[in-house]
């Protein structure tokens, strides 16, 4: 045996090197180099089986597609985020903080979709014992549903090819190891060649593959970058304040990145919340809104939903003010405090700022600008809004209130949600109603400014 070795793999490209570098010569990321140990592999180690894909030179029209290569997950909200259900071949890789729920949504997807064929879970994490309780504990039906525990690559392959499942789950990428690699599982090129040959495979054999990836302190998935390359989707598990969990796709070759789906976890699993304006809107009595609380409207792929934006400003406690701010980009708060002291002669240079966003939601929509610099407004001026007014707009460097994207469907749902004034962009010259219409950020304080006396002077 020869001694163990180290090596530095790049965890974005797959570049080696014999020592640590600080960036890559091959793709020019900055520390990206992990130090790997290496041993000789054995010399009787059989290699991972190729999948036989079809290599014949054809026409794209002579492409066959089956009508049948999607069907449902059992839950809704899974679906909205896959594009309208579980794609068949596909490479789906699903990542989160631990004790998300990846492996208790992955069982219930597993579990409900047994009529497509036979269903296999791999587990590389959890004994049987423990699946069968989490299972057990989920009420699952345990006879329809395959376990394995063994991670290495090629007992893996031999197991599915045999069985001929319609679903896989792997739980967890990390866990998987090929012989043909001298490396520890969990590395960067152990990941790379396992992920390579299960997503060939899957394809080879009309398999949908789920991979569970660990992630990293940062919130990225752990591992090489190139592995999100290799997979069809890339969905994230995000937790907010109020106990629901938010699914995102970052990446879907069958669908649309724009959806979110948004789970409640309890005794039962995971489960699509239906209404989640309610998770993100505090429960005020009427006319009760403090200063600095602003609400807006966000459209998420095909639904729309209302959220609250909150601001605070207190004297800068040192030479320099700053942000904080978590929810929202800080730069865009920067950018919107700039607007308002250059456009609405407020002053806030010589404030710390705080920005949140009710219920631990991240934003990253333009139509928050509107909302993000009346609650800056309505923060440093000690003025508290219209109780059931809800804003929305992009703000330009000129301070004009740009139009969004959806602008009917957003004053729908704030309408539907019992909020009776809505602040919209100047799309129409006229006043429609209940719905005010803004120019610029000067001409939207000042009706919200109006709107608050109104309503002040009604009440008494």
């Amino acid at each position: 045996m020869k001694a163990v070795q180290t090596r530095f793999v790049c965890s974005a490209c797959g570049r080696v090197e014999t020592k640590w570098l600080g960036r890559c010569p091959s793709c020019g990321a900055w520390n990206t180099f992990e130090e790997e140990k290496v041993t000789a592999a054995p010399a009787s180690s059989k290699s991972a089986p190729a999948p036989v894909l079809d290599n014949r030179l054809k026409k794209l029209s002579e492409v066959e597609v089956s009508s049948s290569v999607r069907f449902a997950s059992g839950m809704d909200e899974l679906d909205r985020v896959l594009g309208g259900g579980i794609m068949r071949p596909s490479a789906v890789l699903v990542g989160g903080e631990p004790g998300i729920g990846k492996s208790t949504i992955m069982l219930q997807v597993i579990s409900s979709c047994t009529q497509a064929g036979p269903v296999l879970y791999v587990s590389g994490e959890e004994s049987p014992s423990q699946v069968r309780l989490r299972a057990e504990r989920l009420k699952l039906k345990l006879e329809d549903i395959n376990i394995f525990c063994d991670t290495r690559l090629e007992v893996l392959m031999d197991v599915i090819e045999e069985l001929k499942p319609a679903i896989v789950v792997i739980d967890s990428l990390q866990t998987l190891s090929s012989s043909s690699v001298p490396s520890v599982p969990g590395s960067v090129n152990q990941m790379r060649t396992c992920c390579m040959a299960l997503s060939l495979l899957a394809k080879s054999r009309n398999i949908a593959m789920f991979f569970i990836g660990h992630v990293t302190k940062d919130g990225a998935l752990a591992g090489p970058k190139i592995v999100e390359h290799l997979v069809d989707t890339v969905l994230y598990f995000e937790s907010a304040q109020t106990g629901v969990r938010i699914l995102r796709s970052v990446k879907n070759r069958f669908g649309s990145v724009d959806e979110i789906g948004i789970f409640r976890m309890d005794h039962m699993g995971l489960s699509a919340v239906k209404d989640p304006s309610l998770f993100f809107i505090s429960d005020r009595e009427e006319g009760a809104l403090p200063s600095g609380v602003a609400y807006t409207a966000v459209t998420e792929g095909s639904r729309t939903f209302l959220v609250e934006i909150q601001a605070l400003t207190v004297p800068c406690k040192g030479g320099m003010p700053r942000v904080y701010s978590d929810k929202i980009d800080a730069a865009r708060v920067n950018r919107v405090a700039a607007i308002l002291e250059r456009h609405a002669s407020l002053v806030l240079s010589d404030c710390d700022t705080y920005i949140n966003v009710a219920g631990g939601i991240k934003l990253n929509e333009v139509s928050i600008e509107l909302a993000l610099a009346l609650a800056l407004w309505s923060a440093r001026t000690n003025t508290p809004l219209y109780g059931r007014q809800v804003c929305f707009g992009e703000l330009s460097l000129a301070g004009e209130v740009r139009p969004v994207a959806f602008l009917e469907r957003r004053i729908k749902a704030s309408q539907e949600m019992g909020f009776d004034k809505v602040l919209a962009p100047a799309v129409r010259s006229q006043k429609d109603g209940s719905v005010s219409y803004c120019r610029n950020i000067k001409q939207a304080i000042m009706i919200s400014r109006a709107l608050r006396t109104e309503v002040s002077a009604s009440g008494s």
